[in-house]
C-alpha cells in the first residue's frame, strides 16, 4: 500500500503593509483606551472630574490640593487624560480644563450621558474574566447575579440619569392612557428591576399607585430597598422572583422590563408570565438594546456593535446561558423582529415602536 506524504501547510500570506499599519494604529488605540479605563475610574473615585467640571483651568498642584490627592500622581493622571482627549492642556499656563462636552459626560451625575457607570461595568467584567474563560471551555453560563458587585453599582449609575430625566416626563405620557391610570391609582410591576431606580421614580410621581419590583439578584434587590427607603416611599415593594414570582392573576395595569429580556435564560417564559399577569386593557413597556436583525446588519450598520458584542460575551449572553435550557440571546439578540415574534407567541396582539430618540435602546408599547 502506498504511503502518501503529508501535505505541507500553505505558507501564510504576507500582510499588506498599508493594512498592517492601519491595524497597528487601531490596536494601539484600543490598548491606550484599555490602559486609560482604570484612570477614568480613579478620576471618578478621587473627585478629579468633579473638581475640573466647573470649567476653571487648574494646574496639577491646584487640582491635587482641592481633591486632597498627591500632586505627582495627579500630574501623571492629567498627562494621560490630555493625551487621550479627555481634558485640555494650555502650555502657556500649564493648566488643565474639562471642556463642557466632556464635563457633560464625566462630571455631571444628572446627565443622561453620564458615563462612569459604564467604566464600572467594564471593571467588573474584567474581574470576572477568569469565570468567562472557564465557560468557553465548559459551555456553561455565568448568571447575572454571580457577577462582581461593581457590575450592579455601575448599572445603577449608568441607567439612573435616563430614568430621572425621561421616564415620568416623557416615556409614560407617550403611552396611551397609562399616565391617567397611574394618577388614579394602578398596580405596576417592573420585571428585572435591578436597583429599583425606575420604580422609585414612578413611586414618587404617582403616590396613589402600587409598585412591585421583581429580580433574582440579591445585591441589587438590597440596594433597591435602600433606594425606596431613602425616598421615603411606602408604595414600592420588592420581591425575589426566584421564590415569589410575578402573580398570574391578570391584575397589573402597567408592566415594565428595562434592558433585561436579552439577559434572561428564558425570556419566552417571562413574556408568557407577563401576559398572564397583565390586565386585558393593560400596557407593557419594553426597553431593550437597538440591534439589526442579523449579524451582517450589525457588522455593517451598527457603530456600537464592538461594544455590544463585547458586553454580550462577558455579561449578557453568558447570563442568558446560565441555565441548561437557556436561549442565550445576548446583548443584540432581542431586535424588533424577535420582540414582535415572541410577544405575539405569548398572546399579545398590539405592538408599537416608540421613538424616544435613545442611541442605545429601542422602546416598544405592547398590549394584550
Amino acid at each position: 500500500m502506498a504511503i502518501e506524504a503529508p501535505v505541507a501547510a500553505a505558507p501564510a500570506t504576507a500582510p499588506d503593509p498599508d493594512k498592517l499599519n492601519a491595524f497597528i494604529g487601531k490596536a494601539l488605540g484600543d490598548i491606550g483606551a484599555a490602559a486609560s479605563a482604570a484612570l477614568v475610574i480613579i478620576g471618578d473615585k478621587c473627585g478629579l472630574y468633579r473638581e475640573l467640571g466647573n470649567g476653571t483651568p487648574l494646574t496639577s498642584q491646584q487640582l491635587a490640593e482641592r481633591t486632597k490627592t498627591h500632586e505627582r500622581y495627579v500630574r501623571e493622571w492629567l498627562a494621560n487624560q490630555a493625551a487621550s482627549g479627555y481634558v485640555e492642556y494650555d502650555p502657556a499656563t500649564q493648566t488643565y480644563r474639562l471642556p463642557p462636552e466632556q464635563a457633560f459626560m464625566l462630571a455631571d451625575e444628572t446627565s443622561p450621558l453620564y458615563v462612569h457607570g459604564v467604566f464600572q461595568i467594564i471593571q467588573a467584567m474584567i474581574v470576572d474574566e477568569p469565570q468567562i474563560t472557564e465557560r468557553f471551555r465548559s459551555g456553561g453560563g455565568f448568571g447575572w447575579h454571580e457577577h462582581d458587585e461593581r457590575l450592579f453599582e455601575g448599572t445603577e449609575r449608568f441607567f439612573r440619569p435616563g430614568y430621572n430625566a425621561h421616564l415620568v416626563g416623557e416615556w409614560i405620557p407617550a403611552l396611551g392612557g397609562v399616565e391617567e391610570k397611574l394618577e388614579r391609582g394602578a398596580k405596576v410591576a417592573d420585571v428585572g428591576c435591578g436597583a429599583g431606580v425606575a420604580l422609585v421614580e414612578m413611586g414618587k410621581a404617582f403616590p396613589k399607585s402600587q409598585f412591585h419590583g421583581y429580580d433574582i439578584a440579591r445585591i441589587p434587590l438590597a440596594r433597591a430597598r435602600e433606594n425606596a427607603a431613602a425616598a421615603g416611599l411606602r408604595n414600592v415593594t420588592f420581591h425575589d422572583a426566584s421564590v415569589e414570582p410575578l402573580p398570574s392573576d391578570a391584575s397589573h395595569d402597567f408592566i415594565t422590563t428595562f434592558d433585561c429580556l436579552h439577559d434572561m435564560t428564558r425570556p419566552d417564559l417571562v413574556i408568557q408570565a407577563i401576559r398572564k399577569a397583565i390586565k386585558p386593557d393593560g400596557t407593557w413597556l419594553i426597553a431593550d438594546v437597538h440591534g439589526q436583525p442579523d449579524f451582517e446588519g450589525n457588522l455593517k450598520n451598527n457603530p456600537l456593535a464592538p461594544v455590544m458584542y463585547g458586553f454580550s460575551v462577558l455579561c449578557c449572553m453568558s447570563s442568558a446561558l446560565s441555565q441548561p435550557d437557556g436561549l442565550g440571546l445576548g446583548t443584540l439578540g432581542f431586535p424588533e423582529p424577535v420582540a414582535r415574534r415572541m410577544t405575539a407567541e405569548a398572546g399579545f396582539t398590539r405592538f408599537t415602536v416608540k421613538d424616544f430618540e435613545n442611541p442605545i435602546n429601542a422602546y416598544y408599547e405592547v398590549r394584550p
